[in-house]
């Protein structure tokens, strides 16, 4: 299992952190190892003074695949949930600035809260689904997919170029504006629709 990333997917998102916006989909990958364990709490990194929530919607790869045609990728994912990718944006900030690679910034122990999923209908349009993230009961993020830069099935055709496809494969699809700041004691809720999906506490 691997965990995928789309950074900068939304243009509010690129915005507000002073990038620019993307003309193909910007990748980075987790480790298996970052996947947070459903209803444990992230306990903050010693080495950040700045963690930050990015809420985004998760997709689920149900077939293994290669070169996925766009018009055939709905056939690769069988559902649905919400995920948080944690960043120590103090971290990344100062390699970006250097130009060097970010990934211990994204990919540590714990940087991929996921939720529960949903199992898509055959009438779900993955291209209209709303979700929010409330941090300490209050709304931090909302966003639509119908705002993604790139939608879930063209994502899944590029990607596909590069990686191999594999059940079980999780892919973060971007998040939109609003990420944040967190401290120890806060609470992280991550609602698809009205449904909640993802709980997590910072300890």
């Amino acid at each position: 299992m691997k965990i995928i990333c789309v950074g900068r997917n939304y243009v509010d998102h690129a915005v507000e952190l002073n990038n620019a916006i993307p003309t193909e989909p910007v990748l980075f990958m987790k480790p298996k190892t970052a996947l947070l364990q459903r209803g444990r709490p992230l306990y903050y990194p010693e080495f950040t003074k700045n963690l930050q929530y990015e809420c985004e919607l998760v997709v689920r790869i149900c077939k293994n695949g290669k070169h996925v045609q766009e018009k055939f990728a709905r056939k690769y994912y069988d559902a649905v949930s919400l995920g948080i990718d944690f960043t120590a944006r103090d971290v990344q900030d100062r390699l970006k600035g250097a130009g060097l690679p970010w990934e211990i910034a994204k990919a540590f122990d714990g940087a991929a809260a996921v939720g529960s999923f949903v199992p898509l209908k055959p009438e779900t349009n993955v291209n209209n689904l709303s979700f929010r993230l409330l941090h300490n009961g209050r709304t931090a993020q909302e966003g639509n997919t119908g705002y993604m830069i790139f939608p879930i099935d063209g994502l899944i055709a590029y990607i596909s170029r590069y990686f191999s496809l594999n059940m079980g494969d999780l892919i973060f699809t971007g998040t939109p504006a609003g990420v944040g700041p967190v401290q120890v004691n806060d609470v992280l809720e991550a609602v698809l629709e009205e449904e909640k999906l993802l709980k997590v506490e910072i300890r």
